[in-house]
């Protein structure tokens, strides 16, 4: 008997020794999950933190990246982890979004590993064939304070990324994508969302969604190839900026906390995505960041009217052939309601001008709204107003009560340039009392889609993108730059560009002027954004007596939706090309975009049903690389068996509209 119980003595030691000289990933816990095409797999571990690494077809992409959230009263929630239990499940459904951006139909077909542990927390993780998502869980009594959220994003091997370079988190967030390594970054460089990293031949694109009482997440170079979170703190004061603009736009946080969010003990955190696309043509198709937000509080949404905007500031109002003085005046937004009931453009919007700057409710003597407003209901043209956010706030519920009596069809809300937590509150406050007066909402000045459209799909686009508006003041929304947005901001939702430049250029002749800007590339590059840039409310840039002067290109323009019914990729190469066919009800679109590089891009038609087919298409003319704004429309019947070349000049476009014919 002595002699037995010495052998488990010793076998206890040897045992202890094992584990003492073991590496403590050979202790870690490690969970699997994977995606249900079985191409994307998913270990959790965790031993002294938590930590997951991404496969794609049985490559690590990723690899031991960690996550935490300090809260205060409860330390670090992920740090010596204890799980309790883990659950697995399977949604496979399908989603028929409120509004339509990509599609009328979303696959939703994902597996789920929730981790819970002690602590009053848990982890989830979701893994989709197109990508990666996970969020924390919390199950606190009161109300806690987040001092951080920590996120590293760890990839394997040399990687390039397209990098959004931030100066600060008071920001437009709208950046150009600087091409690179990702182990140049230096700690201290800042980006935000989303960014595109090529991982060997996978495309990883990073953003979020559900961001919702929260801070936005920006993304900060490190060490090695990887990436780290980074959260504006919260804003305990605010002061306008006197050394920019007036005071109605530039607030800044001018005294930051040290934590970054006080927020409900008991809730779902935002989902820190990571989309994953093998093909640069799957970064087009990925509805991750609807798919994840969190779902409609609107009970009827059947007055959300999508469709096409007449604009005036970028054009500087420069109507002319008329017989009134053209500027911020009741006769030129009659004018503007005149050729948009003409064309038949479902609004107007009347910009910066049209109150006095810092009281939304002090009419310029020059502009009579209501009477705008009924004119535009005589012709079917509903107005949008623009404010400054901050004059808005204050007198957000008296203003959007007049607003609605007025009968305007919704806001355009500028100049917020912050996502710390108050104003990520802010944009679901506007959205909440908006959709209560059955009021639209664009956001301008603004961090990219997070989520708020599919809670309030009354907020039907917003800026966040480096746009049209910039060939006012520069040269760099170059056609490269153009082909660079669909693969990366526009992963991340709807983006209001502005297209619809009829005064072109190509690069030796693009000339930067305020009053009467241009667009770098062809005019049929600006046609095909129509079809390819994704905004359910989307502008037309430039002023009506342009687009009057070119009834052609406008009769063309105004021909196509603003949402889609479906969206097929048929050409897809990041800041190179793109070919999109989308569907509306019957009749199919098709947009083609091109970089500086003259080339032939062959369009298959199979993707029709059988039978025949006319098609309207709009291309670049024989002179368009010496005049940009050179065109040809032509008519021809197709069926699906035919190829067409589309010719492409430097910075060029082509466009179709197909209808099904009885012949």
């Amino acid at each position: 008997m002595k002699a037995k119980h010495i052998q488990i003595q010793n076998l206890v030691y040897i045992i202890g020794v094992i584990l003492f000289i073991l590496p403590k990933s050979v202790l870690a816990q490690e969970y699997i999950t994977t995606s249900p095409d079985s191409s994307i797999k998913v270990i959790v571990k965790f031993d002294e933190a938590i930590k997951y690494t991404v496969f794609v077809d049985g490559k690590p992409v990723m690899k031991e990246s960690s996550l935490s959230l300090t809260v205060e009263g409860h330390g670090v929630l992920g740090k010596n982890p204890k799980i309790i239990k883990s659950k697995k499940r399977s949604v496979d459904q399908v989603l028929k979004p409120e509004l339509k951006v990509k599609s009328e139909f979303i696959k939703d077909n994902f597996n789920e590993l929730e981790l819970t542990f002690k602590g009053k927390y848990a982890v989830i993780f979701r893994v989709y064939d197109n990508g990666v998502a996970y969020r924390y869980k919390t199950k606190f009594k009161n109300e806690i304070t987040v001092l951080n959220e920590s996120a590293t994003f760890n990839f394997v091997g040399q990687n390039d990324i397209y990098f959004p370079r931030e100066k600060e988190f008071q920001s437009h967030n709208e950046r150009l994508y600087e091409f690179g390594k990702l182990d140049t970054l230096a700690v201290d460089d800042l980006a935000s969302l989303p960014t595109l990293i090529r991982a060997g031949k996978t495309n990883v694109l990073i953003t979020e969604t559900a961001l919702l009482d929260y801070p936005g997440m920006w993304l900060t170079g490190s060490v090695g190839s990887a990436l780290i979170a980074k959260f504006p703190p919260y804003a305990l004061e605010q002061k306008v900026d006197h050394r920019r603009w007036t005071d109605d736009r530039d607030i800044r946080v001018s005294k930051p906390a040290d934590f970054i969010a006080k927020t409900a003990g008991k809730r779902s955190f935002p989902w820190r995505v990571i989309c994953l696309a093998k093909d640069d043509a799957d970064l087009i198709t990925n509805q991750l960041t609807y798919q994840l937000a969190e779902p409609c509080k609107i009970e009827d949404t059947s007055w959300i009217k999508p469709g096409k905007v007449a604009w005036d500031w970028w054009n500087y109002n420069n109507v002319y052939g008329v017989d009134f003085r053209a500027g911020v005046n009741t006769d030129t937004y009659k004018y503007y309601i005149d050729f948009a009931s003409e064309y038949g453009i479902e609004y107007i919007i009347l910009d910066e001008g049209w109150y006095v700057l810092g009281d939304v409710l002090d009419i310029v003597p020059n502009v009579d709204v209501q009477e705008l407003i009924n004119y535009g209901k005589s012709k079917d043209v509903g107005v949008i107003l623009w404010v400054t956010w901050s004059s808005l706030d204050q007198k957000l519920v008296e203003a959007l009560d007049v607003f609605k009596a007025w009968g305007a069809k919704g806001l355009k809300v500028d100049f917020m340039q912050r996502d710390d937590q108050w104003m990520v509150n802010y944009y679901e406050r506007v959205a909440h009392e908006c959709a209560k007066r059955e009021l639209l909402v664009d956001f301008h000045g603004s961090y990219k889609p997070a989520g708020l459209r599919r809670t309030y799909p009354n907020v039907l686009t917003r800026e966040g993108v480096k746009g049209a508006e910039n060939n006012k003041w520069a040269d760099y929304i170059t056609p490269k730059h153009n082909l660079t947005l669909p693969f990366i901001r526009m992963v991340a939702g709807p983006m209001d560009y502005t297209p619809g430049a009829m005064i072109n250029a190509q690069k030796e002749n693009f000339a930067i002027t305020w009053n009467r800007p241009m667009s770098m590339g062809t005019r049929a590059h600006q046609v095909a954004m129509y079809t390819i840039y994704e905004s359910p409310l989307q502008m037309l840039c430039d002023n009506p007596s342009n687009y009057m002067r070119e009834d052609e290109t406008t009769r063309f323009i105004a021909q196509i939706p603003a949402v889609w019914d479906e969206t097929k990729v048929l050409h897809a190469k990041i800041g190179t090309y793109i070919g999109l066919a989308r569907r509306r009800g019957d009749t199919w679109y098709i947009g083609v975009m091109n970089n500086e590089v003259k080339r032939v891009l062959d369009i298959d038609f199979s993707f029709l049903e059988k039978g025949n087919y006319e098609i309207d298409i709009y291309k670049d003319g024989i002179n368009t690389d010496r005049y940009a704004s050179d065109y040809k429309l032509e008519t021809r019947q197709i069926t699906n068996r035919n190829i067409i070349e589309a010719q492409l000049a430097p910075g060029g476009g082509w466009s179709a509209i197909i209808s099904k014919t009885n012949k």
